[in-house]
């Protein structure tokens, strides 16, 4: 069965880290539905890049398709003020909780893991990466100055650099190791 990931864009978010995640999970065959939080779909990044999202949180709900149940995993980018929108919607809060009680993969990166995970208590316990100096504001994880980190169920990565260690860290974790290292090897890496 196809895996169904899942991801949000705010308004402000780091494109690479978007974008980076998107393709290479497409590229390996897994389904990715990007879920815009403001009413539009067409979001803003942080480097005045828009990305048209394919639906908005609100229609999730409305489908009652924002829930566990529905998906293999969720991730989201980072950047500023994106990261902050983030966390200031509750749904997309409510949902990460979901997913990680349910022992889905939940996976941030950049400012992401310590602006929008730390609040909602994912950090607890877990090792975890952001970028660097952000993990001053994340309490209750281990930051590891490190590209990727996986710690059970979560996934962190440290920064729009990274995005492509980050993105194909969610394609072995979905797709397995072959498929990883097939794209690594098609993308040159």
């Amino acid at each position: 069965m196809q895996k169904k990931v899942l991801t949000f864009l705010a308004e402000g978010f780091e494109e690479v880290e978007a974008v980076t995640p998107i393709d290479y999970l497409r590229r390996a065959g897994i389904t990715v539905t990007i879920a815009a939080i403001t009413a539009e779909k067409m979001v803003r990044g942080a480097h005045n890049i828009t990305i048209a999202a394919d639906t908005t949180i609100a229609d999730l709900e409305q489908s009652e398709q924002l829930n566990a149940a529905s998906w293999d995993g969720v991730f989201v980018p980072g950047g500023m003020p994106g990261a902050s929108n983030l966390a200031a919607c509750a749904a997309a809060g409510n949902f990460y909780k979901a997913m990680n009680a349910a022992g889905k993969t939940v996976a941030a990166i950049c400012a992401s893991p310590a602006v929008f995970l730390a609040p909602l208590g994912l950090l607890e316990g877990k090792k975890f990466t952001c970028y660097p100096g952000m993990e001053k504001n994340a309490v209750g994880g281990k930051w590891l100055a490190e590209k990727t980190v996986v710690d059970g169920n979560l996934v962190t990565g440290s920064g729009p650099g990274t995005a492509v260690t980050f993105a194909v860290t969610l394609v072995e974790i979905f797709a397995g190791k072959d498929a990883a290292k097939n794209l690594s090897q098609s993308a040159l890496l």
